[in-house]
């Protein structure tokens, strides 16, 4: 899933204006993100911003154990895991009864009406409709016998969607079958996206464009109109069903006190208030007073909070914060829009350009050499990821960078014209974006930066408007065909392959990889994948990222996950231990010793 390219890991961070007066009445859950969410529908989730509030509000089939790992689906609306037939081609649900939606003027007397196989259906066509442009079509391309026919029927007109599909059928109100067009060993994957989560028809046909404002869902929490405005707030859902914390997770989860709420019904927490502060200094601001219960260690105060190998200074110690520190599945980017001829079809210009970019050193300056270089787009803990690989093009050498360059048919750059990279207006956006200009200069190379908004600039990358821009990509389950997919020639812009690369030989064998079971041979042929595109140098790599996150002492239950859809429901916030903590004026001491400007 798309998120900002910048030194800090763009999951949510949690926080509320540093002026804002404490409330210890009731347990309120402070969320910061750093960038504009561009509504609240589930078939446009196409970034980590919008998901992780889409996701407050509705829920899908099956979500990810809160503790468990390696990481492990299990049922969500679904009563069960499904039942599989024998060919591996039908999958059958039964939904959980008794849901109910939020209430909401939509519905009769306002109130929600229950759950039903049929919303299921309902909005996976939505999904499938041109209409809708989503940017989460590419999880089901193909893959359920007559939705693409039904898509193509309608081609952008008004569909019907009364129409019955072969392989989308609520065979009655509480079962829900599907029938693949083949094999699809991610199908399961897809059902804990937030692309294929429950909307009611009838608010998508009450709002109508302010739908995406109007969010009506299942989930734990929920919202009144967006306004688009800097500040979301959601309250608990009254009519929430009976979901209960885990009583079971992974080795240590019980020392760490994961297990003392093990029975309690969810969520924990009455309200979750989300501000969007776009500047991580304001973010790490917050924390520090207390009006953030955890936040991600910035770039600018990593070496005043993180001792390298050994957890947390004292001085933060002492405040009662605890660090925790977790390797990510990510990868940073910057990408080339192969639309473009310039780089369409001239490998030697896009790897004379990798060789020219230091790695290590951007490493340094953005991660405080955290990071994992990257290779290629598997990131390590995936099965294709391949420790020993080195790929020759992502190595800095700017002698061997100005040698290919000449080969491209640009020597010392004459001839070529200026490029455009498109990035965020944020500080830290344009800090990497002044290094990449530096880098390129060195070999004769000129960059002009066009700072844009978030939505902007996914925008703009979804229609194709960009010439070269900076981005990462967090998984969206953990298999390789997740990351690989991003060059899949077919998942073009507005797919998730927003520069559009289309390798012939790729695109074959990446299908042939993809549509094979977990397997040995399958991380095999992964890896040889990874190596072939790789240095054919679709993206300049950057690093797979490592997570340093900070808790306040009176936030439980956290437990950082890459796959944190809904997972707010399992937190709680001791109020008396906050004021406590906030009174006693702990969290003031040594305030300007460890400020940081951004």
């Amino acid at each position: 899933m798309l998120k900002l390219n910048v030194c800090v890991l763009l999951l949510t961070l949690f926080a509320v204006s540093c002026t804002k007066k404490q409330n210890f009445d009731k347990k309120v859950l402070n969320v910061v993100t750093m960038a504009k969410v561009k509504g609240l529908d589930p078939v446009n989730a196409g970034d980590t911003y919008s998901s992780r509030e889409i996701a407050r509000v509705y829920e899908g089939l099956l979500e990810y154990h809160y503790l468990k790992r390696p990481y492990t689906l299990q049922p969500n609306l679904a009563e069960s895991m499904p039942e599989v037939s024998e060919d591996g081609l039908t999958y059958t649900f039964k939904i959980k009864k008794g849901v109910k939606f939020h209430d909401n003027k939509c519905f009769k007397d306002g109130k929600g009406r229950e759950l039903k196989a049929s919303d299921f259906v309902y909005s996976i066509k939505r999904m499938a409709d041109m209409r809708n442009i989503s940017t989460g079509w590419w999880l089901l391309d193909g893959r359920i016998k007559g939705l693409n026919e039904w898509r193509d029927k309608y081609n952008g007109k008004v569909a019907n969607y009364d129409d019955e599909i072969e392989g989308l059928k609520a065979l009655d109100d509480y079962t829900l079958q599907f029938k693949l067009t083949s094999e699809y060993p991610q199908f399961l994957y897809s059902l804990a996206m937030v692309y294929t989560y429950a909307v009611p028809r009838e608010a998508v046909e009450m709002y109508g464009k302010e739908f995406l404002n109007n969010p009506v869902g299942t989930g734990a929490f929920m919202t009144g109109t967006y306004a688009q405005s800097n500040t979301i707030k959601y309250v608990k859902n009254p009519n929430y069903r009976d979901v209960f914390y885990p009583s079971e997770g992974e080795e240590g989860d019980k020392e760490a006190g994961l297990l003392k709420p093990a029975g309690k019904k969810l969520p924990l927490v009455d309200e979750i208030l989300v501000e969007i502060q776009t500047e991580s200094s304001t973010r790490w601001l917050n924390f520090k007073k207390g009006n953030l219960d955890f936040a991600e260690v910035d770039k600018d105060n990593f070496n005043s909070v993180v001792v390298p190998g050994k957890g947390i200074t004292a001085d933060y110690a002492k405040k009662g914060i605890v660090l925790e520190t977790v390797p990510d599945l990510d990868i940073t980017y910057i990408a080339f829009n192969h639309d473009d001829p310039l780089f369409k079809n001239n490998v030697k210009l896009k790897r004379a350009m990798a060789m020219a970019y230091d790695h290590a050193e951007a490493n340094k300056l953005f991660y405080n050499s955290t990071g994992v270089l990257a290779q290629g787009i598997i990131p390590p803990g995936i099965a294709g990821y391949d420790k020993k690989y080195k790929n020759p093009y992502m190595q800095y050498d700017l002698e061997k960078a100005k040698k290919m360059l000449a080969e491209a048919g640009y020597p010392e750059g004459k001839g070529l014209p200026t490029i455009t990279y498109d990035t965020t207006s944020t500080s830290q956006a344009r800090q990497m974006a002044d290094f990449l200009q530096t880098a390129m200069k060195k070999i004769g190379i000129n960059i002009k930066v066009n700072p844009n908004t978030w939505p902007q600039l996914t925008q703009k990358v979804k229609n194709r408007k960009v010439q070269m821009f900076g981005m990462a990509w967090l998984g969206d389950y953990p298999d390789a065909e997740n990351f690989l997919q991003l060059l899949w020639g077919p998942n073009s812009a507005p797919g998730p392959n927003g520069g559009n690369y289309d390798d012939e030989k790729f695109n074959k064998e990446f299908v042939t990889a993809k549509n094979m079971q977990p397997s040995p041979e399958r991380a095999a042929k992964y890896a040889k994948l990874n190596q072939y595109v790789s240095e054919q140098v679709p993206l300049i790599f950057g690093v797979h990222r490592t997570m340093f996150v900070t808790k306040h002492s009176w936030l439980k239950n956290y437990k950082f996950s890459t796959f944190n859809h809904g997972h707010a429901k399992y937190y709680d916030v001791d109020m008396e231990q906050k004021e406590k903590t906030i009174k006693s004026g702990v969290l003031n001491q040594d305030a300007d010793k460890t400020a940081s400007a951004e």
